[in-house]
């Protein structure tokens, strides 16, 4: 009996709860649609200590931030065999 008494009385303290804090929260739902932008990001540009000059092999290259610039920005490039954006991933010069 006193359990049955106990879980009475939480269930009363918990429904209170939701009640109070719950139940009453209000959604505001306007009839007319809202727009959303996306955010600006700034886009990075290319350095200017490298320029797109013909090569295409990890072995021309000076850096790793080189083969990165060339495979991002010039055509016709050999660096990055299974296209994951990593170049050079083999050269153990970098």
């Amino acid at each position: 009996m006193d359990k049955l008494i106990i879980y009475a009385l939480l269930a009363f303290v918990g429904w209170n709860y939701y009640q109070k804090n719950i139940a009453t929260t209000q959604v505001d739902i306007s009839s007319e649609p809202q727009t959303f932008q996306a955010p600006v990001t700034a886009l990075q540009q290319p350095t200017n200590s490298f320029s797109c000059d013909g090569r295409q092999h990890c072995s021309q290259m000076r850096s790793r931030a080189e083969a990165e610039y060339f495979v991002r920005n010039c055509p016709n490039t050999k660096m990055d065999g299974d296209h994951d954006g990593v170049p050079c991933e083999n050269d153990s010069r970098f």
